[in-house]
């Protein structure tokens, strides 16, 4: 018997985004999500504990036609959470199991007290020993980050990430260390030391050099490369410092014109015309439970950690979104959606 529900839940809701995501957050008695009750089959209700925002929570929101044709409104941003379930079409899951993952929609947004998770990709059992807190940033920043290298690389491969402090970044560096690589990343010079102790065998100040240019100095020839900045420059000198057989996965991206207007250039130049001569993917995430399940793994044995920047109460949700706007956040920021 499913358990008795309140009839309506706390929630970050918005109306708009005229101005941007963090102006128009109302936190609100909202109803519960639609599949609350009558769950469809593989779906799961959670009660969510954190949360944690990710570019692409407001990224897609402030985009007028995609607001326009894909969301109905008012809505709840996000969609990476950690929490309890509440019931469950799923056989291997039962009500008080503690449970982390992503929840894209058309489902319910994780800034909320209940969220329905519909596939069985996106919620997974959370191994003893590993905090709510810390699982809650997965969702996007650890499994993709773990999408960009594990098929790519293997024990002994040299590694290049751009972009080391952010969210993909802080985990891509420990999840290619985990992997047997060897690491060079770049980031600015308040963040050089935590990716040292990340483990990065190199790090480069993109303030005081300008990485491209010391990588074709320095005549290293990388195995794999991961840019989560999204720097066109990295891409068309590539061929200095990416090995012929090697991959440039490309992770970032703002919905704007200019671009959209660098990634069709990127993908579409020939290299005659002053285009890149290597291999380039475009990576889009994808929830998958058993990866999912590896990085909780080693979460639990101490190989990964969470780099979390600040805590947020379900109330500052827009300064959540404030503060992550500004670019500058380290690891990643986190949101407590239980009340006290």
């Amino acid at each position: 018997m499913a358990p008795a529900l309140p009839t309506t839940m706390r929630a970050s809701r918005f109306s708009d985004t005229t101005g941007g995501l963090e102006k128009n957050l109302k936190l609100e008695d909202a109803p519960l999500p639609k599949d609350a009750s009558t769950l469809p089959d593989g779906a799961t209700l959670v009660k969510v504990e954190y949360a944690s925002p990710n570019p692409v929570d407001y990224k897609m929101p402030e985009l007028w036609l995609y607001r326009r044709l894909a969301m109905t409104l008012p809505a709840i941003p996000c969609g990476d959470y950690a929490g309890t379930v509440v019931v469950s079409k799923l056989a291997h899951l039962k009500p008080g199991d503690r449970v982390f993952g992503r929840s894209d929609p058309p489902a319910s947004g994780s800034f909320a007290e209940y969220l329905v998770v519909l596939s069985n990709e996106g919620v997974v059992p959370l191994p003893d020993g590993v905090s709510m807190r810390d699982a809650a940033t997965l969702g996007v920043a650890g499994i993709t980050a773990y999408q960009c290298l594990a098929p790519y690389v293997k024990p002994g491969s040299k590694v290049l990430i751009n972009g080391g402090s952010g969210g993909c970044g802080t985990f891509g560096i420990q999840i290619a260390k985990v992997l047997g690589c060897t690491v060079t990343t770049a980031c600015s010079w308040p963040n050089v030391q935590l990716c040292k102790d990340l483990e990065a065998d190199e790090v480069i100040d993109y303030r005081t050099t300008n990485p491209v240019e010391l990588l074709k100095r320095n005549g290293t020839q990388f195995d794999h490369i991961v840019d989560m900045v999204g720097l066109p420059a990295l891409y068309y000198n590539a061929h200095h410092y990416l090995k012929d057989e090697g991959v440039f996965i490309l992770i970032a991206g703002a919905p704007t014109l200019s671009s959209t207007m660098d990634l069709l250039q990127m993908f579409c130049l020939p290299s005659w015309l002053g285009g890149g001569r290597r291999a380039l993917k475009f990576h889009g995430r994808k929830n998958n439970a058993k990866e999912y399940a590896t990085i909780a793994g080693w979460m639990k044995e101490g190989k990964v950690k969470a780099v979390v920047e600040k805590e947020y109460a379900l109330e500052e949700a827009p300064d959540a979104f404030r503060s992550f706007k500004t670019g500058r956040t380290r690891g990643k920021l986190v949101v407590k959606v239980a009340a006290g």
